[in-house]
């Protein structure tokens, strides 16, 4: 039984796992040598068109950790040893809107891959591969998505993922689709 106030991710998970392998792609803890590659990817208009907008990157430039992203529930996604996009499992805020318990803190599966990583079915492959780590380390505990509408890549992947919805709500000025996978 997890104390009010501490994390479940903590009491119930070691971190980091060893690298989690597909047929194309490794899931591994981030490292020094993916910083520029975390720039890339949170300055990108593309890949940001979705989720509130880019980052000015020079910003991000004097920000950014030596190793950005280590923390537990983060994974690079790696194709031939560079890294080309994150997988996320973090427990999301109770006090936001869309839940499956009463208490929420759900494990929320998010996932951002660079432009030129796109079409070829690596976000599903690595989704898939984290959520079977998930299945294990933190056994019988919904995952939840949250995506825009106007997503339709995201959509098909939630879909493809076997995540079924909630509910939709209004959340950063545009619909929401919050989805569960049990």
């Amino acid at each position: 039984m997890t104390a009010p106030g501490q994390d479940r991710t903590a009491a119930h998970e070691a971190w980091p796992p060893a690298p989690i392998r597909t047929g194309r792609l490794v899931l591994r803890p981030s490292e020094a040598r993916d910083r520029a590659v975390f720039v890339d990817l949170f300055s990108s208009p593309e890949v940001a068109a979705h989720t509130g907008g880019a980052q000015p990157r020079d910003a991000l430039e004097r920000a950014m950790p030596e190793v950005p992203g280590r923390r537990p529930g983060l994974f690079v996604a790696a194709r031939d040893g560079a890294m080309i996009g994150i997988v996320t499992l973090d427990r999301r805020a109770p006090e936001r809107r869309g839940r499956v318990r009463p208490e929420g803190g759900e494990t929320e599966l998010g996932c951002l891959l660079l432009p030129e990583a796109w079409g070829s079915g690596y976000a599903t492959e690595a989704c898939e591969a984290a959520l079977g780590w998930c299945a294990g380390a933190r056994a019988g505990e919904p995952v939840v998505l949250t995506t825009r509408t106007d997503n339709a890549p995201a959509m098909r992947l939630a879909a493809q993922l076997g995540f079924t919805e909630v509910e939709r709500f209004e959340e950063y000025g545009a619909e929401q689709w919050f989805g569960v996978r049990r």
